[in-house]
């Protein structure tokens, strides 16, 4: 059995990180970045789709004011991710499109939903 070191395995990523279509996969450029383990990315994904699911809710309800969601999405986000460039990564690769939109209307300062 072949192991791969730490290292050689650490250096791989950076390789194929460059390689990735930042324009295109800007999220998994920065889950890759920021070395997000995959129980990370697992916790992220499920409380996105918990605060989307609380985001559908509110609007149904006739909410308008959105922004204590990004506060929340902000303070669940792991350490090392930048809230604003993940919300616009994550809009870009299609995740929750209407979600993110709010919160970059929010962040634009025009708080209207997308």
């Amino acid at each position: 059995m072949n192991l791969v070191s730490n290292e050689t395995l650490s250096f791989q990523v950076q390789l194929l990180s460059k390689v990735i279509d930042v324009k295109q996969y800007p999220f998994i450029k920065l889950v890759v970045e920021k070395s997000i383990t995959y129980g990370e990315y697992e916790q992220l994904m499920q409380q996105l789709a918990d605060l989307n699911s609380r985001y559908e809710a509110q609007k149904e309800e006739g909410l308008l004011d959105f922004t204590p969601l990004l506060v929340h999405f902000a303070g669940m986000l792991n350490e090392k991710l930048d809230p604003n460039t993940t919300i616009f990564a994550l809009k870009k690769e299609g995740y929750y499109p209407s979600l993110m939109n709010v919160f970059i209307n929010i962040l634009a300062g025009s708080g209207e939903p997308g």
